[in-house]
């Protein structure tokens, strides 16, 4: 089965490319709020901690900063090493990353925001699987 991950900021329309996706025959990792949206629309998702064994920590701010998950979405299907070592550490591949950013240039406009309320806006997760 194709694997996707969706893990993004600004929701809107992500139910439908979900259901679009689930009726393509992929199954669906996501993260923090997008996976509890999806939840709450019964779409059929798995939390990324199912993938990498491992919870999201730190308020959230770690969640697919994980080999599990960035193995699978570099792996070279055409080159045999990198499926052995993929096998030798159960790293399932990752078809389709859907993923936005944080809106941190939207945040630090805003009048009187705070220092902490902009680094929660600080995206590294987003970009790093976004660009792999």
């Amino acid at each position: 089965m194709k694997k996707a991950i969706i893990s993004v900021s600004d929701k809107e329309g992500i139910i439908e490319l979900s259901e679009c996706l689930i009726s393509l025959g992929y199954e669906i990792y996501s993260t923090g709020g997008t996976l509890r949206l999806l939840e709450k629309n019964k779409i059929p998702v798995h939390s990324i901690k199912s993938l990498t064994k491992f919870p999201e920590i730190l308020n959230g701010r770690v969640k697919t900063l994980h080999p599990q998950v960035h193995g699978g979405i570099l792996a070279d299907r055409s080159n045999k090493e990198h499926l052995k070592t993929c096998d030798d550490y159960s790293i399932e591949l990752i078809d389709l990353v859907v993923v936005n950013l944080y809106p941190f240039e939207k945040t630090i406009q805003k009048e009187n925001v705070t220092i902490e309320e902009a680094i929660e806006n600080i995206d590294i997760g987003g970009p790093t699987i976004m660009w792999v």
